[in-house]
């Protein structure tokens, strides 16, 4: 299950977040979305876990829970909608 990791401070690393998942079941993968021009943390990132049970452990676990002084929105990753192609404004 891919699931959803909002609110994070912009100091919070991939590791971090697999650190914190893992205490509910193997973790294959953690991702802290970046700015591409910047390099800065979004706030935001996701965590994949092979174990749905235990995903769903860590969502009702982790959710609204302070999580290196803020409090993070954790929920089942919705798939990502596809957008319209961007025009070009010349």
């Amino acid at each position: 299950m891919n699931i959803y990791v909002g609110n994070l401070p912009y100091t919070v690393t991939e590791e971090d977040l697999r650190e914190a998942f893992s205490e509910f079941g193997e973790v294959a993968s953690a991702n802290v979305i970046t700015d591409k021009f910047s390099g800065r943390s979004k706030g935001f990132g996701f965590v994949e876990m092979p174990d749905d049970a235990a995903a769903r452990e860590a969502i009702e676990s982790m959710h609204d829970k302070d999580f290196k002084g803020r409090s993070i929105m954790v929920n089942e990753a919705k798939p990502r909608e596809e957008r319209a192609p961007r025009r070009d404004r010349y």
